[in-house]
């Protein structure tokens, strides 16, 4: 043999020259076709790539999955002293909200629309498979849990309808305004971003939602504060739970991003 040595990257030393003119001419090629072979062999090419996807994918899960949560907890109406009523999803709705802003912020426009788009394919899938459990036959010692899963999950279609409009509209200007505002303000005061996207993003969300979902079925004054109450309700949220939220989170991700325990 020749006495290679293998560095701690597992890269292959030429052969000494010696033992290399000893070699005859036709086992040059094929023992140099072995070296560059055995060079471009990573001991872990998962931890050598260089790409660290592991904050992104936690982000986007915890994005997709406080979306679903927020529809199944629509169902639930909350009554504030008898005067205010909201669905129990606005408590968790902004949250969501913040995780957008964590993703346009870290990862970008593009990113972002991307796990928009993916969390929309989910709250179909969702609404799909939760109303084929509907129209599935139970036993009748279940009948009292059937009805109770009936009642959660018989969806209404212009509720369903004007919540996806809502969400996708809301989601998309929300991204589009906070890259907008970070190139304007050259990344600086996170907070307008997060407040500032969020003001128009609530608007394109909670108007559509409103409007498919109620209108002709309540009164226009009804409506009218629907809309206010929605609206100022969950920007009132962002502004002092979500944006505190969303500093803490992406200084985190921002610090460990690169960090070798994310590997």
């Amino acid at each position: 043999m020749c006495g290679n040595k293998v560095t701690k990257n597992h890269e292959i030393i030429a052969p000494c020259k010696k033992n290399w003119v000893n070699l005859r001419p036709e086992n040059r090629l094929f023992t140099q076709l072995i070296f560059i072979t055995m060079n471009k062999v990573t001991e872990n090419p998962l931890k050598n790539r260089g790409v660290n996807h592991w904050p992104l994918m936690i982000v986007t899960a915890l994005f997709v999955t406080l979306y679903l949560v927020s529809n199944i907890m629509a169902v639930k109406v909350i009554s504030l002293f008898g005067l205010f009523y909201f669905d129990a999803g606005t408590i968790t709705f902004p949250f969501a909200y913040m995780l957008g802003d964590v993703l346009t912020e870290i990862w970008g426009f593009r990113t972002s629309k991307r796990v928009i788009y993916l969390t929309l394919v989910c709250k179909i899938l969702l609404v799909i498979c939760t109303q084929v459990g509907v129209w599935l036959p139970s036993p009748p010692y279940l009948d009292e849990t059937a009805t109770a899963y009936n009642h959660i999950f018989s969806y209404v279609p212009r509720i369903v309808l004007g919540s996806l409009a809502g969400f996708l509209c809301g989601e998309l200007s929300n991204a589009w305004v906070m890259e907008r505002i970070k190139i304007r303000m050259k990344g600086r005061k996170l907070w307008v971003r997060t407040i500032g996207s969020s003001a128009v993003g609530y608007i394109f969300d909670t108007v559509p939602f409103v409007l498919i979902a109620f209108a002709g079925v309540v009164s226009t004054h009804d409506l009218l504060y629907m809309l206010a109450f929605q609206y100022v309700s969950k920007l009132v949220i962002e502004a002092t739970m979500g944006t505190p939220m969303a500093y803490l989170v992406i200084g985190w991700i921002k610090r460990h991003l690169s960090s070798e325990k994310w590997v």
